[in-house]
């Protein structure tokens, strides 16, 4: 049975993200699949196929999450997972951890198991769809050079319950709810 395939997620706002694309233009290489920058945001909780008649569960058990709104900032370049690189990311400052935390605990009881991995706040640049040495190398060298990079400041204020819809053109995302901090 599929459903309507949902995540979790903080918006970056639109002057970040202008930045993210041209900051993409110098990290652009053979073999990376950049994210266009309008896709750019933060994945919270992947919740993948919710069948449509559980996603107002979905939405009234996020309503019920609590956080102030915090400062956050995108800044520091890497990859995931180190050797040979798949995802290029760029690093969030904030208080994304307590929200993270409050979100699992919200969906948890609703059959969403808990992320064994953890979670590590990001935004995703750009992913390699067949890791060899020679693309590594050269995403490894252009990280290193741009390891501080800061692309700003932004107020986390709310978050939004996400559908994703797959096309040959990339992902469509559609916001299905709005939660405010």
């Amino acid at each position: 049975m599929t459903g309507i395939r949902c995540f979790v997620a903080v918006e970056i706002p639109s002057e970040i993200r202008e930045g993210i694309g041209r900051l993409q233009s110098q990290i652009a290489t053979e073999g990376l699949r950049l994210v266009r920058p309008d896709l750019v945001h933060v994945t919270l909780k992947f919740l993948g196929d919710v069948p449509e008649g559980r996603v107002q569960m979905v939405s009234d058990a996020l309503s019920k999450v609590r956080v102030a709104p915090f400062a956050a900032r995108v800044a520091g370049m890497g990859a995931f997972p180190g050797r040979a690189v798949r995802v290029v990311w760029l690093g969030l400052e904030g208080n994304f951890g307590e929200l993270y935390e409050k979100i699992e605990a919200a969906l948890s009881p609703l059959g969403f198991e808990r992320e064994a991995r953890g979670f590590s706040p990001h935004v995703t640049l750009g992913r390699v769809g067949r890791p060899n040495q020679e693309t590594s190398r050269l995403l490894a060298a252009k990280i290193a050079s741009m390891a501080k990079t800061d692309m700003g400041r932004f107020t986390v204020d709310r978050f939004y319950l996400k559908k994703s819809t797959l096309t040959r053109g990339g992902p469509i995302y559609d916001n299905l709810a709005q939660f405010p901090l």
